[in-house]
């Protein structure tokens, strides 16, 4: 398996310590079921999250996603207050990355104790950077960030992240009801 753990180079802010990338590991499965919970996870994520089985079975397809290269997930990690724990605070994935593959895709979540205080951009910012670091001798030069027309916050996630607006996608019933936005960074 490749090296799959990363750190954020961006500093800490006065609102929020400096951020750890990890891929998900079954510890966090705990800590998914709480996440879950959260009224703004269930609408916007189409994965649903109801017991300690079922944060199981997700974690174990991220982790399949990074042998076949499918998917690259990282759970998004901050210190715990004072002591050696870190907390989960979100996610980060890069979709598709594959050799001769020019695009993949991103996507992210954030747990609600974590919202406002910038985890989504630096997150997005850093799996960003390393995924052209890492897979642009392989062909990758085009990121796409998609999101539900009315997930302001994403917009602003993207805006944020050098993620430019490119299109409006239209609705696909039952799997995407609503029409989404698609926001594009390319390498330089």
């Amino acid at each position: 398996m490749e090296k799959i753990t990363t750190h954020l180079t961006a500093a800490a802010i006065p609102t929020a310590p400096v951020l750890v990338l990890r891929p998900w590991m079954q510890a966090d499965a705990i800590h998914l079921v709480e996440l879950y919970r959260d009224a703004a996870m269930r609408r916007w994520n189409s994965v649903r999250i109801h017991d300690r089985a079922g944060a199981e079975r997700w974690i174990q397809e991220q982790r399949q996603g990074w042998e076949t290269g499918e998917r690259r997930a990282f759970a998004v990690l901050e210190p715990g207050d004072g002591s050696a724990d870190e907390q989960v605070v979100g996610h980060v994935v890069v979709k598709g990355a594959l050799p001769g593959a020019t695009s993949a895709e991103v996507g992210y979540w954030t747990a609600a104790r974590a919202r406002g205080r910038g985890v989504a951009p630096r997150a997005l910012e850093a799996v960003s950077g390393w995924a052209f670091d890492t897979f642009t001798d392989t062909g990758l030069r085009r990121l796409e960030l998609v999101h539900q027309v009315d997930n302001r916050a994403s917009c602003r996630v993207a805006d944020k992240t050098r993620y430019a607006f490119a299109s409006t996608i239209p609705a696909a019933p039952p799997e995407y009801p609503l029409d989404a936005h698609l926001h594009v960074r390319t390498h330089r």
